[in-house]
């Protein structure tokens, strides 16, 4: 892949990006709240489209190659791309991802969190490790570092717990686009792939399993759920690389 591919921001453009990053961090909160037993993930959902909407945004994923829904909801075995369903509701244990993303005046934001419904401690140990290993990987997130940085500090963090990371999916640039250049694999060889430059912006999403990284896609032709059967976290965050550090665009309050 070539870096010239990849087209750097300028401070304005990042402080738009920044703008609807910060929408997609507050629904977030919002709708972390939510999560908890007897709730169905189509209500999530619904709740999800209309705060982006009070904002004046619109959801990113909503129509985008056929996604029928404002937010991906991912529930235990399921990686990404769970329908939400009003006969889906939330059960003591669930371990649940939630996707989401947003488009304001042209500009995207793409984020993700999994959390953990009641009590379940091998799936708590399974998102707290996925969440530490994206925060790992947006420390090396400066100018002159490599894309292989990225996936390594996720890699080398989550696989001697016992996880393994997904192959299938990775994370991607972001812009004026939801998926930009250049793709960025949550594992990899320190010091090799594309150098960071300053006006970077990237979405970094471990997904990260308890089992094998290997995965099916269902039937319905989007969720995606480990071959094993075992659980599967997801955390994402939209990083712009500048010269002070990596600025978390997605995270309220940065």
């Amino acid at each position: 892949m070539m870096a010239s591919m990849i087209h750097l921001k300028s401070h304005d453009e990042i402080e738009r990006l920044f703008e609807v990053g910060q929408i997609v961090g507050e629904v977030h909160d919002r709708i972390g709240k939510m999560v908890e037993r007897g709730i169905s993930t189509a209500e999530l959902d619904a709740k999800a489209e209309n705060m982006i909407r009070k904002r004046g945004a619109k959801p990113a994923f909503k129509g985008y190659s056929g996604y029928p829904a404002t937010a991906c909801i991912s529930i235990n075995e399921e990686v990404v791309h769970g329908i939400p369903s009003k006969k889906r509701r939330l059960k003591e244990g669930d371990l649940v991802s939630i996707d989401l993303g947003a488009i304001l005046k042209g500009w995207y934001g793409d984020a993700a969190r999994s959390y953990v419904v009641g009590e379940n401690p091998i799936a708590l140990d399974l998102e707290r490790a996925t969440h530490q290993s994206l925060w790992n990987a947006i420390e090396v997130m400066v100018p002159g570092a490599y894309l292989g940085d990225i996936g390594h500090a996720v890699q080398s963090y989550v696989e001697p717990l016992g996880y393994s990371v997904v192959r299938d999916f990775v994370g991607h640039g972001i812009g004026r686009a939801l998926h930009e250049e250049p793709q960025i694999p949550n594992y990899g060889i320190p010091r090799r792939g594309v150098k960071l430059r300053a006006g970077m912006v990237l979405a970094v999403e471990p997904m990260i399993n308890l089992g094998s990284y290997e995965i099916n896609i269902l039937k319905d032709g989007w969720t995606a759920v480990t071959n094993d059967g075992k659980l599967s976290a997801h955390w994402e965050h939209s990083i712009a690389v500048t010269e002070g550090g990596p600025r978390v665009l997605t995270k309220v309050g940065i």
